[in-house]
């Protein structure tokens, strides 16, 4: 398998929405409702039907929940329960949004509808009946299935739902940490600590979807629910999350005034939204929107201009912690579970430069700067060294190649399409920084 990326080339996985949750208004979308792969954003609605188990008294939250073989043999990220043991639902909650235990969801998923199939139509209905037309659940943590589908629109509507539901729960999403039989586990969402307002719901990853997260936020009163989907790595995710929110509660403000801008590009320079803000007359009246909630079902993308950047969620307006690595071990599978076959998005991807090893042009020069087991940590790798690339080599493409080899199977980090005098400065210049790398020949 070989995973070509050009420099100019925007993310075919991506897509975002920000939603101002009070009113319904859609301050930003792009590709809002194109199928993506939810990942572990499905557990948010794993725990939508256990909060409304609990409230309709069919649960509780001190019940103790079976461990079946079937939930302890889930692939990572898990909790580690062992059949014929048990977990208070309680318990079950946080293992679900912190640590993204899938071992967890299959238990709760067997509690309430008998089998994970099962469970699986009792939230593909939930979502029908919530208003999430193009979602479909086969299983109840996110797991690879290639019919598991949903848009950043329904998991917006989702998110929305989840803490206007149940407010009584949506404190747990705001948590980064919780203690399981005496072992404090650590969360990977790192914007709780990194955007201020930010207080929840969740992250998640397979490779088929790349890194998508569910953010809510609060500023001056007001709250925003975002979804980003199809990050590259968790850092450029989280930072293009930031930039989204910081923009959507600047048009919210902009919106205020009597709608006087509510035609204006967030896509813009943020020094050109503040100016705009502060250049408003203070004589406008402050009315906010009146669209319904339900409107966030029927608004359309031109309801609000798209972020234009070139490579989507490669590009770091702002900057967050960089641990893309745990985000990754958290929540996805082995490599192993995902099959390409009979892939819904596939052809889309296929755009992106999925194709056999041999689609390297031939006649081109290279570099490699390493070989590794994970296929993300080779992508990262490639990724930072595309960063010491000159001007005149933008159209190089990062590339991740899949070779087997006797008994294991490991990943080529390389730059490809260069010509022989780029392949040879861009090495020197990466030995110069402590990089290892070496010239492909054609």
């Amino acid at each position: 398998m070989l995973l070509v990326v050009s420099s100019a080339q925007a993310n075919p996985r991506y897509a975002a929405i920000v939603v101002d949750s009070q009113n319904g208004e859609v301050l930003h979308s792009a590709n809002a409702d194109a199928t993506r792969y939810p990942a572990s954003l499905t557990k948010m609605m794993t725990l939508y039907l256990a909060f409304e188990a609990v409230e309709e008294g069919r649960l509780s939250l001190d019940q103790p929940l079976p461990v079946s073989s079937y939930a302890a043999s889930m692939q990572p990220s898990k909790l580690g329960v062992k059949a014929g043991d048990s977990i208070t639902l309680r318990d079950a909650i946080p293992a679900l949004i912190i640590r993204s235990a899938n071992d967890v969801a299959v238990v709760v998923a067997e509690a309430l509808g008998g089998t994970e199939s099962q469970f699986g139509d009792m939230m593909t209905a939930k979502a029908r009946s919530l208003g999430m037309h193009n979602t479909y659940f086969r299983n109840a943590s996110g797991l690879p299935d290639s019919l598991q589908t949903s848009t950043a629109r329904d998991l917006a509507t989702l998110s929305v739902r989840l803490m206007n539901d149940f407010p009584g729960y949506y404190h747990y999403f705001a948590n980064a940490s919780f203690t399981y039989r005496g072992q404090t586990i650590n969360g990977h969402n790192r914007l709780l600590r990194n955007y201020p307002g930010a207080d929840g719901l969740k992250t998640g990853f397979i490779r088929a979807s790349g890194f998508n997260v569910a953010t809510s936020a609060v500023r001056d009163g007001r709250r925003i629910v975002a979804v980003v989907m199809g990050g590259f790595t968790a850092q450029s995710r989280d930072d293009h999350m930031m930039t989204l929110l910081d923009r959507g509660f600047m048009r919210a403000a902009l919106n205020d005034q009597n709608g006087w801008v509510a035609e204006t590009n967030i896509a813009q320079p943020m020094e050109t939204l503040v100016a705009s803000v502060q250049g408003a007359s203070s004589d406008l009246p402050s009315q906010p929107p009146t669209t319904a909630l339900a409107d966030l079902q029927t608004q359309s993308e031109a309801a609000s201009e798209p972020l234009r950047l070139i490579t989507a969620l490669d590009a770091r307006p702002r900057t967050s912690e960089a641990s893309a690595a745990a985000d990754a071990l958290a929540d996805t599978a082995p490599a192993s579970v995902y099959r390409d076959d009979d892939d819904p998005i596939l052809a889309v991807l296929s755009a992106s430069g999925i194709a056999s090893e041999g689609s390297i042009e031939q006649g081109s020069w290279a570099i490699q700067v390493g070989a590794y087991q994970d296929f993300d940590k080779a992508r990262a790798s490639a990724s930072r060294a595309a960063d010491y690339l000159s001007a005149d080599q933008a159209l190089s493409r990062v590339a991740v190649t899949e070779v087997e080899s006797s008994d294991r199977t490991f990943f080529r980090a390389r730059l490809v399409d260069l010509q022989e005098n780029q392949a040879r400065e861009t090495c020197h210049r990466l030995a110069q920084s402590g990089m290892d790398c070496q010239v492909v020949t054609p």
